[in-house]
C-alpha cells in the first residue's frame, strides 16, 4: 500500500491534471458515489523509472470511492 485515505481517516482532494494517466481515465468512468477497483498498467502509470514506494514496471491496483466532484 502506496497510499490510503482509510488508513488515514481523511479522503483526498486532487485535480486530475495532478494524477497519473491511468488514474485520471479511471475516475472518469466513475459516477458520484460509485466505489470500484482499477487495474493500471505501467503505461498509464510510473513506466519504467517508478516512483518513491514504486518499483518501475509496476502494475497499479486502486480500491477507489468518488465522494463528489468540484
Amino acid at each position: 500500500v502506496a497510499d490510503s485515505s482509510y488508513d488515514r481517516r481523511h479522503s483526498s482532494e486532487f485535480s486530475l491534471d495532478q494524477v497519473i494517466p491511468g488514474f485520471a481515465e479511471a475516475i472518469r468512468q466513475m459516477d458520484v458515489g460509485d466505489r470500484t477497483r482499477f487495474w493500471i498498467p505501467p503505461d498509464l502509470g510510473y513506466g519504467d523509472q517508478g516512483t518513491v514506494g514504486i518499483d518501475p514496471g509496476s502494475l497499479l491496483i486502486f480500491d477507489i470511492e468518488l465522494i463528489s466532484i468540484e
